[in-house]
């Protein structure tokens, strides 16, 4: 029988090659993206008047995340759903996540963001799915959907490579935004949460 010790390092190891394989699906992806599109997102951030990010599941965590960022920045932010999120109107931005493009929430939102007359944008996997012909910009994210079981895009379980994409571009674009604003670090940190 396996010695507890020998079974810690066994388990280690393991879970260090998954992390390595994980690292490097994400790299992978990172140089699959077309970046073109972003240049886009950049430019409806900047116009909005009020951006509102819409997400579910895991992918929900993800934008919320991204929303934290674009608050710390200043700027109007809103989550769909949450009790106190305002009405969408003409000059905002809905900015939309959803590996399917299809999770019905999500499209009914992007249509009433598009009958209002506000802008969508929309992270998918899928170019040809009912989100993705809604966007006024569609950023395909080349992950595996969440239903793609063959291990063929992912060794990882369901969309978890789009969910992390979501997070690390979300990251990314904050990055971006940062650097165009050129807003001291420390005027970002007031905006930190301070009642916790």
């Amino acid at each position: 029988m396996e010695s507890t010790n020998q079974s810690n390092r066994n388990n280690g190891a393991a879970i260090k090659a998954h992390l390595v394989k994980i690292i490097q699906e994400n790299s992978l992806l990172a140089e699959a993206i077309d970046y073109h599109y972003f240049g886009e997102l950049i430019r409806n951030i900047n116009k909005a008047s009020a951006i509102f990010l819409i997400a579910s599941g895991r992918s929900g965590f993800a934008m919320r995340s991204v929303a934290m960022r674009l608050m710390h920045l200043g700027l109007r932010v809103y989550f769909v759903g949450e009790t106190t999120t305002p009405a969408i109107q003409k000059g905002d931005l809905l900015w939309a996540a959803s590996g399917s493009g299809t999770t019905s929430t999500i499209v009914k939102a992007a249509q009433k963001a598009k009958q209002v007359g506000a802008r969508v944008i929309a992270m998918t996997t899928n170019v040809s799915s009912s989100l993705a012909g809604l966007a006024d910009v569609h950023m395909l994210i080349p992950a595996a959907e969440k239903k793609d079981h063959n291990g063929a895009k992912s060794i990882q379980y369901a969309g978890s490579l789009f969910e992390q994409a979501v997070l690390l571009l979300g990251d990314a674009i904050f990055t971006e935004l940062w650097k165009l604003y050129g807003t001291p670090a420390e005027e970002l940190w007031k905006r930190h949460a301070n009642m916790e």
